[in-house]
């Protein structure tokens, strides 16, 4: 287990240099620059003001050195004016640039500064990341038991009306995207156009102190899609499970049937669908990026719709960092997990 540890982490992090190596590199293509150079100084910059604004703010340097300075493994660049006055990305305003630290990337802390919040982007994304945490707290403990639920109903009955519709309910959940059960769901249950105004068609006011009435939707909305995909895995594991000799051996002996579903059955049948629960931690953090934006709630997908529609490139690396963590990280848990839950599998 030591030796798998040690080699899913080296691959873990071999995968997220590259991954951020490249949405480095698409983030800092030249037209990018330009558009941060004319947004940053003056819209009517002429190229060669492009051209030297760049070079003042580091950004003319090869892309393997821009990416070791934004990682923090290589010195921070320096600028030295014509008046003698140095600036660089380790040297804050009113600090003498013999008493800056000469590594300041992303590995000491620093994120770099949002040009459009005007704040330090890991302050941003601390908070963001905060909202969407607690939306997708609500959210797994809306979703996972109502899955399973209706996955193991499914599947002990295999073939009968019930599973039937169960799996009806399930692949209808599971084919509606967000933006659509979403508005369907806005439309129904908080405007006036059918009169049903139970909740609020917005989650801004959540960001201050979460409701019922506020915050029951956009939980809804997430949980509809996600909750058909865990309970057709659970419905698939189950059936396959009831079908196994012991079940039938157990079931000769005259123990009763729910006996030998929640004793036998069911600890075999949540093993495939720990998997799938969770792989839906990196699908929560980037697929809340349309309930956030239509409910208004800024968390981080919303943070991060924000960061590509303005360009700002430190904050959308930020983010690409958070979500490039969270996938590989619940991916390396799925597989621990699995083998913990399986005694079948063996780690050599």
């Amino acid at each position: 287990m030591l030796k798998f540890l040690v080699r899913r982490t080296l691959t873990m992090v071999a995968t997220a240099l590259v991954l951020t190596f490249v949405v480095f590199w698409l983030t800092n293509l030249p037209p990018n620059l330009e558009k941060l150079a004319k947004s940053e100084a003056s819209a009517r910059m002429t190229d060669a003001e492009v051209e030297s604004w760049l070079e003042r703010n580091g950004h003319a340097q090869p892309l393997l050195k821009r990416y070791g300075e934004w990682l923090g493994v290589a010195p921070g660049w320096t600028w030295e004016a014509a008046d003698g006055t140095v600036s660089g990305r380790c040297i804050p305003r009113g600090t003498p640039p013999e008493e800056a630290a000469r590594f300041c990337g992303v590995l000491q802390g620093n994120w770099g500064l949002s040009t459009v919040f005007k704040q330090p982007v890991s302050d941003i994304i601390a908070t963001r990341l905060g909202l969407t945490g607690i939306l997708m707290f609500w959210v797994m403990v809306l979703m996972v038991p109502s899955a399973l639920l209706l996955g193991v109903l499914s599947g002990m009955r295999e073939g009968s009306r019930l599973d039937r519709g169960l799996s009806t309910i399930s692949i209808a959940s599971t084919a509606t995207p967000e933006y659509v059960s979403g508005v369907v769901l806005i439309v129904v249950f908080s405007s006036s156009l059918v009169g049903l105004r139970w909740f609020k068609g917005t989650a801004a006011s959540a960001m201050d102190g979460i409701t019922f009435e506020n915050f029951f939707l956009p939980v809804l909305t997430i949980a509809l899609y996600g909750m058909g995909y865990i309970a057709r895995m659970t419905r698939a594991s189950m059936a396959e499970v009831m079908t196994q000799q012991y079940i039938r051996t157990a079931r000769l002996k005259g123990a009763g049937f729910g006996r030998v579903v929640m004793r036998h059955a069911l600890r075999n049948a949540l093993i495939a669908p720990f998997t799938v629960i969770m792989l839906q931690f990196p699908w929560l953090l980037n697929g809340v990026v349309i309930v956030e934006t239509l409910f208004n709630y800024k968390g981080f997908g919303w943070t991060l719709v924000q960061a590509a529609g303005n360009n700002d490139i430190d904050l959308l690396l930020g983010c690409s960092v958070v979500a490039v963590v969270v996938v590989l990280v619940t991916q390396a848990m799925s597989d621990i997990g699995y083998v913990l839950l399986n005694p079948r599998i063996r780690v050599s």
